[in-house]
């Protein structure tokens, strides 16, 4: 197959799966895409694309977002790491950039199953855990667009319903990728990629349309245990097949 159209799939499986539970496009996207394509390279092609999913989604639920904890707590704290992992990409490499990415999805994947099938109840982090936490996904932002596992850690029992929850992330996507397009296009990585993110626009529509049909039709913990098991198995093979 080839392998953007490969991407293509990818796009429209990662970026459904967002629209049902607020995160999950770019590190869905990004280590199924993975298997064939360089991580550079699709980076400048998911990121501008998320902000069009997001921007959409913000303003379809913005009474949803809960602002305090959105621009007291996370953005200060994500913003400088974003830029911070964006610095450190360049000195890692292609192959440790996806072992890291690798290592990221599988502990994420394997936490939150285990949690899932065990039916595990969550308490909340300490401030100064929380906001560390928060840091490092930010980090992980800059390195791979995908901060969503650290930044779902470091929310780990915060008292926010399932929309509240979902919006804000949302509005964290949309803000972070906005900062990361700007920075494809001092770099000059953009440009090259304007006729692919044109080319997967269609396909992400028709992602989004069908994710947010089934938002409040799915059994969510079973829905999520099905992504954590495919995140699992792809992390595996993001590292098996870099070493």
């Amino acid at each position: 197959m080839d392998p953007w159209m490969w991407l293509g799939l990818c796009i429209f499986i990662a970026f459904g799966i967002e629209a049902i539970t607020g995160f999950g496009s770019i590190v869905i996207a990004l280590s199924l895409g993975a298997l064939l394509l360089p991580i550079d390279a699709m980076l400048p092609v998911l990121v501008p694309l998320n902000i069009c999913m997001t921007s959409y989604l913000a303003i379809r639920h913005r009474q949803h977002i809960h602002w305090p904890t959105l621009l007291k707590m996370i953005l200060p704290l994500m913003v400088g790491g974003t830029l911070l992992g964006y610095l450190l990409r360049p000195a890692l490499g292609d192959n440790t950039l996806q072992i890291l990415f690798g290592a990221l999805v599988i502990w994420f994947a394997a936490r939150e199953l285990w949690r899932s099938i065990r039916g595990l109840k969550v308490s909340q982090h300490g401030s100064g855990w929380t906001r560390s936490w928060m840091l490092i996904a930010g980090i992980t932002h800059g390195l791979f667009a995908s901060g969503g596992p650290l930044l779902v850690y470091a929310l780990t029992g915060t008292q926010l319903s399932k929309s509240a929850f979902r919006a804000t992330l949302i509005s964290v996507w949309l803000s972070l990728n906005g900062l990361l397009t700007v920075v494809f296009a001092l770099d000059g990585s953009l440009l090259p990629a304007l006729p692919r993110i044109a080319m997967m626009l269609p396909v992400l529509l028709a992602g989004v349309v069908i994710g947010e049909f089934l938002h409040h039709r799915v059994n969510e913990n079973r829905f999520k245990q099905l992504v954590y098991t495919l995140l699992l198995l792809t992390g595996a093979l993001l590292i098996i097949t870099t070493l």
